[in-house]
């Protein structure tokens, strides 16, 4: 069974959102459109569907951390901000905006309320995570036909390399037989040089003696 843990986060959290744009339960409010999400924002997030995104994210941390409360979540959304000639400082993010859209998912029952031993807070119901399971499962399959054509592209990179080493040592050892072949050529040639040499020399003590 394909889950989360599968798939990159970003891809998930993308497609998450275009499912959850669907549920008429989980749309922004009006002041949505003007707020910052963290005291260390500058300025309000530059998409549009932020608040989709937000909320795709926060149920993909309660899939994977829950039981978990607004005090982590706002610690997983804090950020550094510049204070000028100031050091920087970290902000939580805002626990508004994290409230509304756990009160949401309550709504679409994705999330519940439930406590394990010490811990207390928000956790994943079945319908949430079938939900984001199936959201894996569909984008599972198409990375795993990419992974399929990235290793038979290897394996013939593989075996267009393997064939060329062969060719080169096939080569190599053709040079090496026609550098033995001139070697003996020039083997040859010197010892019949010798032998023409040692024959004139020959022929020239023989004149010697006949002149004497």
């Amino acid at each position: 069974m394909v889950s989360i843990y599968d798939v990159p986060a970003n891809e998930l959290i993308e497609k998450t959102t275009e499912k959850l744009k669907k549920m008429p339960e989980l749309a922004p409010p009006e002041w949505a459109a003007y707020v910052k999400t963290g005291a260390h924002k500058e300025r309000p997030p530059s998409r549009k569907d932020w608040w989709y995104v937000r909320t795709a994210s926060i149920l993909r941390v309660i899939y994977k951390q829950g039981p978990i409360g607004v005090s982590k979540l706002r610690r997983r959304y804090s950020g550094r901000k510049n204070r000028g000639t100031a050091p920087d400082k970290t902000y939580k993010g805002s626990g508004n905006i994290i409230r509304k859209i756990l009160q949401k998912l309550e709504i679409v029952e994705l999330v519940k309320q439930s406590q394990k031993g010490i811990y207390k807070g928000r956790i994943i119901t079945p319908k949430g995570k079938s939900f984001l399971d199936k959201i894996a499962g569909e984008i599972y399959e198409p990375l795993k036909k990419d992974a399929k054509k990235s290793k038979k592209k290897k394996k013939g990179t593989k075996k267009k390399s393997k064939k060329k080493e062969t060719s080169k040592k096939k080569e190599d050892k053709k040079t090496e037989s026609k550098k033995k072949g001139t070697k003996k050529k020039s083997k040859k040639k010197k010892t019949s040089k010798k032998q023409d040499k040692k024959a004139g020399s020959k022929k020239k003590g023989k004149k010697d003696n006949k002149d004497t």
